[in-house]
């Protein structure tokens, strides 16, 4: 729902180039050959450089890496408590409906718990932790044209149950 005021934040003065994308995400973990386990064994990242046994980047389709690994100040250490600030969750993105069934099988047949699996309208989302428990988000993007918009076109995105059934049928 939109407050008064975001009018104006929807339409800044001086708005970021369009063409910005984020690039990669860094994690600190407590143990990084746990963090490469789920990262490369579950999801199916790339290794494509260690840093020792403190840090480790990882991605996907030959990039130099999407995701960084490190221990520098978090070696053994616990996740942040909730209340707390911080990261809610990092998010990625495939290309398909088919290929984030693909990530929902890994999960599946690597036991690995769901949080939450929505559907919002733009897109549909797996949700989970990793190791360290950081929120992680698994997605996908319906083509533009497909996103639910208000009377005036506004988006209206919405979160609703997602079938994971018909998710692995894809």
């Amino acid at each position: 729902m939109m407050k008064p005021g975001d009018e104006a934040l929807m339409r800044p003065a001086n708005p970021i180039d369009g063409g910005v994308r984020i690039g990669h995400v860094h994690l600190k973990v407590a143990n990084l050959d746990r963090a490469l386990g789920f990262y490369c064994g579950v999801l199916g990242f790339a290794l494509t450089q260690r840093y020792g046994d403190r840090a480790a980047f990882v991605a996907a389709g030959g990039y130099h890496h999407h995701i960084g690994l490190n221990t520098w100040e978090s070696l053994n250490g616990a996740p942040p408590a909730r209340g707390s600030t911080g990261l809610f969750h990092l998010a990625v993105l495939y290309p398909t409906r088919a290929a984030l069934a693909d990530a929902l099988r890994r999960l599946i047949s690597a036991g690995i718990p769901l949080d939450g699996a929505s559907n919002h309208g733009v897109s549909e989302a797996l949700y989970l932790r990793d190791p360290d428990q950081n929120g992680v988000e698994l997605y996908w993007d319906r083509p533009e044209a497909a996103w639910p918009r208000t009377a005036d076109g506004h988006l209206n995105m919405v979160t609703e149950p997602l079938d994971l059934r018909d998710l692995l049928q894809a």
